[in-house]
């Protein structure tokens, strides 16, 4: 519930999704001019390269997927983000370790898939990595070869977008744009390399290689281990004039350590997510399915923050021992079994 006109262009770019399949019927100006929220540097990036908002609405979209996959079994579970009242700003922004986690797997979502629209050739600005296409061999002894994805171009796109929304130089656009960037690094440190054999008989007497992206989920997994090792930033002046603002971790004061890169940073400590309360963040865990017998986060325990939950008694029914009969019928018997499901008072 972090996100406020300030940064829910994401959310419009997927409810967007839709009509921006028909950018060249429509225009660009007209397209553009239809996702509210755009910042001046967005809205000209739209209007310049139309084709790329496809590719950042689908990558949001899957940023906010893999959110709500890595925190399913938690009481904040990103189920917000896309909903109508997040859509259209009416939250309070908090700068918890989950707003961190959330812009960093969003700006990661888009700079891969941004680098994947252009290895698929579906963008006319960018290709296969041309570093890498002069078949030069490697000091391993394979040569560059197929098509390499160009995640440089990918990141460094991602950067100028989603970097966009954050003009005000406070602390929590610092902490927006360090996340941002850590989400991105991400995607960096975990691109893979594919080689493929050539040779009579199957022999690798010639070997040509080339970038891949990783699974997304890899990348999702990363954060989140970041995530759990969040760091605590506190704002303090800078030396320069230019730079009146910087974040430093809060337990080093004395040592005015900078945060690393790869971490993810915040600056307010989480609620406890309970009870619904929209000016912290918090949609409450009430009538959310918990595990009765898991001691951990989807615990019945630790999910329904000890209000009891209620037991639901159904039964499931599904076709089973199917058989094929020549020629050509086929019949099924009908199994079922009684289950219980767990839902938090």
């Amino acid at each position: 519930m972090f996100l406020t006109q300030k940064s829910c262009f994401f959310l419009f770019l997927i409810v967007f999704l839709s009509a921006l399949s028909s950018v060249v019927a429509l225009g660009a100006n007209i397209i553009c001019n239809r996702i509210p929220g755009l910042a001046p540097k967005q809205k000209e990036i739209c209007q310049r390269r139309p084709d790329t908002i496809v590719a950042i609405g689908e990558g949001a979209r899957q940023g906010i997927s893999e959110c709500r996959w890595q925190f399913r079994g938690r009481r904040w579970n990103c189920t917000h983000l896309g909903s109508e009242k997040a859509t259209f700003g009416h939250v309070h922004i908090l700068g918890t370790k989950e707003a961190a986690y959330t812009y960093a797997v969003t700006s990661a979502g888009v700079a891969y898939s941004i680098t994947q629209a252009c290895s698929q050739g579906n963008l006319s600005s960018c290709g296969c990595d041309r570093s890498k296409l002069d078949g030069q061999y490697s000091p391993k002894g394979w040569r560059w070869g197929g098509c390499s994805a160009d995640f440089r171009y990918g990141l460094e796109f991602a950067r100028q977008f989603v970097d966009a929304r954050e003009i005000e130089h406070d602390a929590r656009s610092l902490m927006n744009l360090h996340n941002n960037r850590a989400g991105r690094k991400a995607v960096k440190d975990r691109m893979g390399t594919e080689c493929k054999c050539h040779g009579v008989s199957g022999a690798c007497t010639i070997k040509t290689c080339w970038t891949t992206l990783p699974r997304f989920r890899e990348v999702g997994d990363f954060l989140m281990k970041k995530y759990k090792k969040s760091k605590l930033a506190r704002p303090t002046k800078g030396k320069r004039a230019k730079t009146p603002i910087v974040l430093q971790l809060k337990r080093s004061r004395r040592t005015n350590k900078k945060p690393r890169r790869s971490d993810l940073i915040y600056l307010d400590r989480s609620p406890n997510y309970c009870e619904y309360d929209p000016d912290l963040g918090s949609l409450g865990t009430v009538g959310r399915t918990c595990n009765r017998t898991s001691v951990g986060t989807d615990g019945c325990d630790l999910m329904c923050c000890g209000r009891g939950y209620n037991t639901h008694q159904f039964t499931r029914t599904w076709q089973c021992n199917c058989k094929f009969h020549w020629c050509c019928t086929v019949t099924c018997q009908s199994c079922s079994e009684r289950t219980e499901e767990y839902t938090c008072k």
